[in-house]
């Protein structure tokens, strides 16, 4: 068992009673107090019996980077404005990535400890204002100081867990693309993704254009071969590739967070929040293993102890892919496959929407997008949508849905959250 992971309970029972999220994707016209008004405005629509903003008694934001990005911090009084909810407390919330997870962390113990009945928790990041050199360099702030001193950046890293990965279990470059064309083909079903074109889609569309111009046309056999060929897919942070890389996004995305006892007042299906944990960790210099986030060990340890579920009840889950190898160390940290062993599931096609364990049907943070304040509770919109079934196309086909979850990572894996889920 991990540290500090004994059987941590809410002191009463908080659910999800409502969820939005703006588009995800490059707005140059927007800005970051258009898009959360975006996500509130759907949150409000998505609560079937009504709520009254005025009745929101405190908020929580994530932002990890607003300040670098387009110079504006002390986002909290921001929102709080946005939303209408003035002179609430509107507190903003910074853990890299995970950011707007952490807003849902204190949001959840603000309700389950009886100081606030109803609360909103969100996130919001606007990056399309900068360039992709500043954008790294913005991103680079959530490295460890060893990593950054080293000159690590974020593909850097990856690219050095992946080899390690591969290394130590035999996998290769081949087992990551399965990753990112599964990641796609859920791309087009999701309408708020910043990416809606399969492998495929993207394929024919290149050899349009090199025809178009008369040059030689590729004659591609499959999606592999294309992700194969550097004209297509060229190398980031080697074994990191272009396709294996979130993209830069804008974007924000919010839950309404209320007390058990007060649920049904505003929906018949609430989603319960029954199991949270939360972990940190060291750069990679310090770490026990390159293969695997301890921050998410203890995380999955706290949440799974909370509700007292283990990995084999959750029926599917959203995971941080910011680049392809992250989401396969995360399926085997969180116990729905055994080390060394998520690479030959995915092949087997385990984690596609309708294999055993469905992960991140909404495209992931690879398709939908990674605006990185938002990424957390726009994850928990996915799982929101699939639990109560309202995911349209990208549904979860012949499941009965009642258990799902969230991973969330903050910068190189110092911080790590996993949230449980249940509709009853």
């Amino acid at each position: 068992m991990m540290a500090g992971s004994s059987k941590r309970k809410l002191g009463r029972g908080v659910a999800i009673v409502g969820a939005g999220m703006s588009n995800f994707g490059m707005f140059p016209d927007k800005d970051s107090k258009d898009l959360f008004a975006e996500a509130f405005a759907e949150m409000l629509a998505s609560v079937d019996k009504g709520i009254d903003p005025a009745d929101i008694q405190a908020a929580w934001i994530g932002n990890f980077s607003n300040d670098f990005f387009v110079h504006q911090a002390h986002w909290g009084p921001i929102i709080a404005d946005v939303t209408g909810i003035v002179p609430r407390a509107v507190t903003r919330t910074e853990g890299a990535c995970a950011s707007s997870t952490l807003a849902m962390r204190d949001a959840l113990m603000a309700v389950a400890s009886g100081m606030y009945d109803i609360v909103l928790a969100g996130g919001v990041e606007e990056m399309s204002k900068c360039t992709t050199e500043e954008v790294t360099e913005g991103l680079a702030l959530a490295t460890s100081p060893y990593e950054g001193e080293a000159g690590y950046t974020f593909p850097g890293v990856f690219g050095a867990l992946a080899t390690a990965y591969f290394h130590k279990y035999g996998a290769g470059r081949e087992h990551l693309m399965n990753i990112t064309i599964k990641s796609h083909e859920n791309a087009p079903l999701n309408p708020k993704g910043q990416f809606k074109q399969t492998i495929r889609d993207l394929m024919e569309a290149k050899k349009a254009r090199m025809a178009k111009k008369g040059e030689p046309v590729p004659d591609w056999a499959d999606e592999k071969e294309a992700l194969f060929d550097p004209s297509f897919n060229p190398p980031v942070a080697w074994p990191m590739h272009l396709f294996d890389c979130c993209p830069i996004s804008d974007g924000a995305s919010c839950i309404l967070l209320v007390a058990e006892n007060l649920a049904k007042n505003f929906t018949d299906k609430p989603i319960y929040v029954v199991g949270f944990g939360q972990g940190s960790g060291r750069g990679l210099h310090a770490c026990p293993s390159l293969t695997s986030f301890e921050a998410n060990r203890q995380a999955a340890a706290e949440a799974y102890g909370m509700s007292g579920l283990k990995p084999k009840d959750v029926q599917f889950a959203e995971v941080h892919d910011c680049f392809s190898i992250a989401e396969l160390i995360h399926v085997e940290d969180l116990g729905f496959f055994p080390e060394g062993e998520g690479y030959k599931a995915i092949a087997e096609g385990e984690t596609r929407r309708e294999g055993r364990m469905p992960i991140n049907t909404s495209g992931g943070l690879k398709c939908k997008g990674h605006p990185v304040g938002a990424t957390g509770t726009a994850q928990m919109y996915e799982v929101w949508k699939q639990l109560r079934g309202e995911a349209g196309e990208r549904q979860i086909p012949g499941r009965d849905l009642y258990i799902g979850a969230t991973q969330n990572l903050g910068g190189t894996g110092g911080t790590c959250t996993f949230t449980i889920f249940e509709r009853r």
